[in-house]
């Protein structure tokens, strides 16, 4: 599946930083992970530090799917509000999938410090009403939200304007929430998990996967196997092809990025994460190198040729949705994409184990928060795995539908 197109920032501004083989052998393992953005990075470091061996396998290179066209905002905010999911899955699971994405977060933070990574930055978020109509169900978010111990402020319009310049009814401020560029940081988590035993090979497209009782044996298009006794598939949006039941539909989002300005330039409070309650949502942020993010506009996805021939038209409703929050901020946009996502009933991913392919695991962050679901996820499926019992993986299972 044709995943983004456009020029995703962080590909051009990362380029290409590691090389990694193509698979030019048949190799066994004892887990086999299915796809090397960031959903599988965080999977194989997880497993590694666990002690089990791992290969990954990707058709394209490393990152060149939906992960180098994320806009990497990470928040614990789901896209079905705390109000309305609890209404879907129990306010119990509601409030338990808000509280993992919470502590992803956390734990991404401190990934990044071991890691040396410089490119997490945590932040708060801001998510205002887009219409006076919302300003009655904002209230009730907050209520949830603060019932359930988030640490969030509810913003009257005077004090959105006074505090952020905001011409809007009213605000939540969230005091959880950070930026990351996915790109660069499933590269960085490749390198170290490679130091103590991952095998990557990018360029190397499955064309059949058998599963049985006791393993998964996986055929590369140049007729190479892969004989593993777990198979994790984590190839997001294209994994809907081995499911038997619609699980998510998918959308196409559209992101622009401004030039960079001058470096003592201040657009916003705190660099907040800005998003608001329009379906779909308008989304906001900043760049460590003095840009702003505009993205939103999604469109049903249909075929990549239709989503991209919007590209240009997008492009435009972006920038005049951006000047109309922040008026006296210029905008000049210097790239611009599109990326294909998905959407599920309840808003939360699809985690575990799925009954009709024996031996197989899936890690499927659907939606706005794929990057906190890839982290919840790494650590569900690695107990799995491992035999540990985890209380939240029903939250995620594909039982629920």
């Amino acid at each position: 599946m044709d995943l983004r197109s456009g020029y995703p920032f962080w590909l051009i501004k990362n380029g290409l930083p590691f090389n990694y083989p193509k698979l030019e052998q048949s190799i066994q393992t004892e887990v086999a992970i299915l796809g090397g953005g960031i959903s599988g990075a965080l999977v194989a470091y997880y497993l590694i530090n666990a002690g089990i061996k791992c290969v990954v396998l990707d058709a394209r290179s490393i990152g060149l799917g939906s992960t180098c066209a994320s806009t990497s905002l990470l928040q614990y905010e789901i896209d079905t509000p705390l109000s309305k999911l609890k209404n879907l899955v129990g306010l119990k699971n509601a409030v338990r999938s808000y509280q993992l994405c919470a502590d992803a977060i956390s734990t991404i933070k401190m990934i990044s410090k071991k890691l040396h990574y410089k490119e997490f930055q945590s932040t708060k978020s801001l998510y205002y009403a887009a219409h006076e109509k919302d300003i009655s169900f904002l209230k009730e978010e907050f209520e949830i939200r603060k019932q359930n111990g988030f640490q969030v402020k509810f913003l009257t319009q005077a004090q959105l304007k006074k505090q952020f310049n905001i011409a809007a009814p009213c605000a939540i401020l969230s005091q959880c929430a950070a930026k990351i560029n996915a790109y660069s940081f499933t590269h960085t988590l490749h390198q170290e998990s490679i130091k103590k035993g991952l095998q990557i090979f990018d360029r190397t497209p499955i064309k059949n996967i058998k599963h049985d009782e006791t393993n998964v044996t996986l055929i590369t298009e140049n007729g190479n196997s892969v004989i593993a006794d777990k198979l994790i598939y984590a190839t997001g949006y294209e994994t809907v092809k081995f499911i038997k039941k619609k699980i998510v539909e998918l959308n196409s989002t559209y992101a622009t990025i401004s030039e960079q300005a001058n470096g003592k330039t201040k657009f916003w409070r705190d660099d907040v994460l800005i998003w608001n309650t329009a379906d779909p949502y308008l989304y906001m942020r900043t760049t460590d190198d003095q840009r702003i993010l505009v993205g939103g506009r999604d469109e049903k996805f249909f075929n990549p040729v239709k989503r991209d021939k919007l590209i240009d038209k997008k492009k435009n409703q972006l920038i005049k949705d951006f000047k109309a929050v922040f008026p006296s901020i210029e905008f000049i946009p210097e790239f611009t994409w599109t990326g294909t996502f998905g959407a599920t009933k309840d808003g939360l991913p699809f985690i575990g184990s799925y009954p009709p392919l024996p031996n197989s695991y899936f890690a499927l962050g659907f939606g706005g928060n794929g990057i906190t679901f890839s982290l919840i996820a790494a650590q569900i499926i690695t107990d799995l795995i491992t035999d540990k019992k985890n209380s939240d993986a029903e939250i995620f299972s594909f039982q629920r539908i």
